[in-house]
């Protein structure tokens, strides 16, 4: 029996690069659950740049829509509530605002009480979840290391959310260990990739875009948010100054995440290019022009329980990937090259240069493991299991 799915994402549905959000919730909706995803609501705090002022102005003009269907059995709703939650105040006004409007959609809709599937930690804050028959939490991101995050009661709401949850499915082991212990039904299933969508990268009839054509090989790319809490910029100043003659392409918006961040300095080096972000059709296109795939990352407290999304979206695509140690990495050392220092990560662009069809159909088969139909298939199995 298909049941209705309440889905609070923390990614905006018409995002240009989707994540678990968007793809789980196009998963169920396949399944034939009806699903009513919610956008995101806002966590961190607003800063003064222009960037979170044009986003506040577009998302006031979503909220006076009514939920739009995107797909079969897919409604996208955007509903607005005040910033700074870390006020009391603040959230019992927003838990009566959005508990009104979403029952009042879902009864239009017909949609019943059923499973509220959540990747916001405050969810238990500004839902009355106890009116669904499940919760599922998935916690893909260890959301209170991102900059500008109300910490303290992030923390609190997290706790009680995980308790609170009859699933709890995570996206690295380091988010596993720590949620299991508050809760028995917690969950391993790592980050997966589109393989059909990135696979186009191996097609001879898929094209280059110009403007990467445009760049002298050898390419080394990233793909992804450019933001200072999850990218080493220093250590791609350093790969900028070894390697003059190689280019390093960095597509992505400048800031996701964090507006904040700062990337003046490394615009003075001519061999490294920010090509903007692309559209998520595109992103084949790209990687098929790009030699070698990096994840240049920091070690912090976010990056640490992260499994990287673009690891086996570049594995698909058949290119080698050099990455920095991450923890969640490390089972998949003999497929890519992990790297523990600035001058092992160069000389690990070097290797994988020479031998770009280093454990090629190995990569590509297990790629094809990991994708999002097969883990929803795999998550719901358990939550059918108990229906």
């Amino acid at each position: 029996m298909k049941k209705d799915i309440v889905l609070l994402s923390t990614a905006e549905w018409d995002h240009p690069f989707w994540t678990n959000k968007q793809h789980v919730a196009v998963e169920l909706a396949k399944r034939g659950h009806k699903v009513f995803y919610i956008d995101s609501l806002g966590l961190r705090r607003p800063s003064a740049s222009s960037q979170d002022f044009k986003r506040i102005l577009k998302r006031i003009q979503k909220s006076l829509k009514k939920p739009k269907q995107v797909r079969e059995n897919l409604w996208v709703w955007s509903p607005i509530l005040l910033p700074f939650q870390n006020k009391k105040i603040v959230r019992k006004f927003n838990f009566v605002l959005l508990n009104n409007w979403l029952n009042f959609w879902l009864k239009n809709l017909n949609f019943k009480h059923e499973i509220f599937w959540t990747y916001n930690p405050l969810t238990s804050k500004l839902f009355d979840v106890k009116k669904y028959e499940l919760l599922v939490y998935h916690c893909v991101d260890e959301i209170k290391a991102q900059p500008g995050m109300p910490i303290k009661i992030l923390e609190v709401a997290e706790k009680e959310l995980v308790e609170l949850s009859d699933y709890v499915f995570t996206t690295s082991l380091k988010l596993y260990d720590t949620r299991k212990i508050l809760n028995e039904h917690t969950y391993y299933f790592s980050n997966v990739a589109d393989f059909n969508h990135f696979s186009k990268a191996m097609e001879e009839t898929t094209i280059v875009p110009q403007d990467l054509t445009a760049i002298s090989s050898p390419r080394i790319g990233f793909i992804g948010a450019i933001s200072s809490y999850k990218i080493d910029f220093n250590l791609l100043e350093y790969l900028a100054k070894k390697f003059p003659h190689y280019s390093f392409i960095l597509i992505g918006k400048i800031g996701e995440g964090d507006p904040w961040t700062k990337i003046d300095f490394l615009k003075k080096y001519k061999n490294i290019y920010f090509l903007g972000p692309k559209s998520y059709s595109e992103l084949p296109n790209y990687l098929k022009g790009i030699d070698v795939a990096i994840l240049p990352n920091n070690i912090n407290e976010y990056t640490e329980s992260m499994f990287p999304m673009k690891f086996f979206e570049y594995l698909a695509a058949g290119k080698p990937i050099v990455s920095v140690n991450l923890p969640s990495l490390k089972e998949y050392k003999n497929i890519c090259f992990l790297s523990n220092t600035y001058e092992e990560f160069a000389n690990n662009i070097n290797k994988a240069l020479k031998n770009p069809n280093f454990n090629l159909e190995k990569r590509i088969s297990l790629a094809k493991e990991f994708t999002y139909e097969k883990r929803t298939e795999k998550m719901m199995k358990i939550i059918e299991g108990n229906l």
